[in-house]
């Protein structure tokens, strides 16, 4: 990457290695703010609402311990034990007064706002765009969240340093995948969500399970990558589930929890000997991860028991307090608890209570409010706009779709073949197939804006990012261009060039406005069976309330026809097809169509600000 010319940065260089090819690339990152992150008696709980009653749950009962610059802190515990929710709060991702206690500091210093800049969260679910290539994905990346003072191609040099320093250049160019579509290995996948991570270089990087469903030796390069982070200066904190014993000697720190318990805190080197101490040992050789887990679980199978819990079992009733001669896990978690707090605990604490010798700048740098990254809104809209058209025209442009399209097209052709209009009966004929053009042109694109939400709702989290609404929109203008361009000419609809754009008009006002209201249903339920229902009824009653089955529609149902694309788009297509024919048609005025334009252009905005603010709702209730 170039120097910054308005940079009071100083270069710096450290090597990379290809993970998989073994080819020692040099990767340039500027010098990363050290934060040293600290966390003393941290409490959790969750308010469960019941009927009559509110019960709380603890979740993580005063949890204690520190990760500084170069160092790997692993989160460890069975499932259920609290990890994800103490990553959650390390990173101020819960910070509810009501539910959180204890401390967390950041170079001694609360969390604010302007730390969240600095903090990189790669999350357990690997939540990336299915049909961008690598490199993309991280060119995206770049230039949506680098600082604004550093140029496109200074931004792509900085993705493309990332590849070199992930390993990932002889995949580069291959698509990421999904589930039905084939890409990037799991091992390639977590690295790209690493990197999307790390592209800004984070003072402190937060990994929840970064090696779930991996095998070992992927695994091991994963955490080996984490570690060559960690040495550029980077705190880097991670969950774990069930380590290798070699990936578990790459941890320089550990946290091992035990049903939202503080089981052992410190060197990860040094658990084992710790454990010995208390009285617990392997009996057999195995695993220290695996050993610590048991612990953890209360399992005491193959290990040895210390006096203390021998006499437990003597003492206590051998149906409720033990298991088969061993203690129960209830009475192991006990005893492991116990432990810590007494010989531990304290000094762990007052360890912490010691204020770390940190510059006074590195402080006014980690708390100043000043945004130093990301793009402008225009820059933002036109990044995220061609991100958008890249993703989704695989689905839109598929060949299933094109046919679906094209043979409904021909098949209304070969129907209206040259129709007449000459005739009441041929106009009243030809009216029905502008019913069905207004219909299927509403119908359609409602069902296909209703998946947008719900099913990216992971990436709307992650990115807070709303850039489909916008980039759908060319897509979806295509194939009803195509749809006309058939139509049009082989019924026989009005051959001028003025109607043949207005009624293309019409119907692009139409898509926008049912794009509109399946945004809204979907950003409003946020579940696709539920909105799937929804919709239906909703495009049911539309055309059932617009009169053209019914000529006298009761009042109290007679005013959904003004909030239905449906109606305003039949009446402006009769509109422009029949002005030169008759001053009236089924009823209706043949004027200019401001009315219905009005209506159709504030049904556009209207269900589109109605999905805005569902959106917004939605996150306050998440946060």
């Amino acid at each position: 990457m170039k120097p910054d010319s308005s940079s009071f940065l100083i270069m710096m260089s450290h090597k990379a290695e290809d993970i998989e090819a073994g080819v020692t690339k040099k990767v340039h990152m500027e010098p990363t703010l050290p934060i040293h992150l600290k966390f003393t008696d941290v409490t959790y709980k969750v308010i469960i609402k019941k009927v009559r009653t509110t019960v709380e749950k603890d979740i993580l009962n005063g949890i204690t311990g520190s990760a500084s610059p170069g160092e790997v802190l692993a989160l460890m515990g069975p499932s259920g034990s609290g990890k994800t929710t103490l990553l959650n709060l390390l990173g101020g991702r819960l910070r509810d007064p009501l539910t959180t206690g204890g401390s967390i500091s950041y170079n001694d210093q609360p969390y604010s706002k302007s730390l969240k800049r600095r903090i990189g969260y790669v999350t357990q679910d690997d939540v990336l765009f299915p049909h961008l290539t690598v490199r993309e994905t991280l060119t995206y990346a770049a230039l949506l969240r680098l600082p604004k003072t550093l140029s496109k191609q200074e931004k792509e040099e900085r993705a493309m340093d990332v590849i070199c320093e992930l390993g990932l250049e002889r995949c580069q160019d291959t698509m990421i995948g999904g589930s039905f579509v084939r890409g990037v290995s799991g091992g390639e996948r977590k690295r790209v969500c690493i990197g999307n991570e790390i592209i800004i270089n984070p003072s402190l990087l937060l990994l929840d399970e970064p090696t779930s469903g991996l095998d070992s030796t992927t695994a091991l390069r994963i955490v080996q990558m984490l570690h060559d982070i960690a040495e550029a200066g980077k705190t880097v904190v991670t969950t774990i589930h069930q380590p290798s014993s070699r990936l578990f000697h790459k941890f320089d720190k550990l946290v091992l929890l035990g049903k939202g318990s503080l089981l052992y805190y410190g060197k990860a080197s040094e658990a084992m000997d710790y454990f010995s101490s208390i009285g617990c040992s392997p009996l057999i050789a195995m695993n220290p991860a695996e050993f610590l887990l048991d612990l953890a679980n209360g399992n005491v199978n193959d290990v040895s028991v210390p006096s203390e819990l021998e006499d437990k079992v003597e003492m206590g009733n051998l149906e409720t307090q033990t298991r088969k001669g061993k203690p129960s896990p209830a009475i192991v978690h006990e005893y492991l608890v116990e432990a810590y707090d007494t010989r531990v605990a304290d000094k762990e604490k007052k360890k912490l209570m010691v204020p770390d010798r940190i510059d006074e700048d590195l402080k006014s740098q980690l708390a100043s409010p000043k945004r130093e990254w990301g793009a402008s809104w225009w820059q933002q809209f036109s990044i995220l706009f061609r991100r958008g058209l890249k993703e989704r025209r695989h689905d839109y442009l598929s060949w299933l779709r094109i046919t679906q399209v094209i043979s409904t097209a021909i098949i209304l052709g070969l129907l209206w073949w040259q129709s007449d209009t000459s005739t009441p009966k041929g106009l009243q004929d030809q009216s029905g197939l502008l019913f069905f053009m207004a219909v299927f042109w509403g119908f359609f694109p409602v069902f296909t804006a209703i998946f947008t939400f719900p099913q990216e709702r992971a990436m709307l989290n992650k990115e807070r990012a709303v850039d489909m609404t916008t980039s759908d929109l060319p897509l979806d203008l295509f194939l009803p261009v195509l749809f006309l361009l058939v139509v049009y000419f082989m019924t026989g609809l009005r051959l001028s060039v003025g109607p043949f754009f207005l009624t293309m008009l019409t119907l692009f006002l139409s898509i926008v406005a049912a794009q509109g209201l399946g945004l809204a249903i979907g950003a409003t339920l946020m579940d696709v069976k539920k909105a799937t229902t929804l919709a239906s009824v909703a495009v049911m009653t539309f055309m059932l309330a617009g009169g053209f089955f019914v000529k006298k529609v009761p009042a109290f149902i007679s005013w959904i026809r003004y909030v239905s694309f449906n109606y305003h788009t039949y009446r402006l297509l009769i509109k422009v097809q029949y002005d030169h024919i008759t001053p009236s048609a089924h009823g209706m005025e043949l004027d200019s169509g401001l009315t219905e334009v009005t209506a159709m252009v504030t049904m556009v905005i209207g269900y589109r600000l109605l999905a805005y603010l569902s959106l917004r709702r939605n996150k306050l209730h998440s946060a």
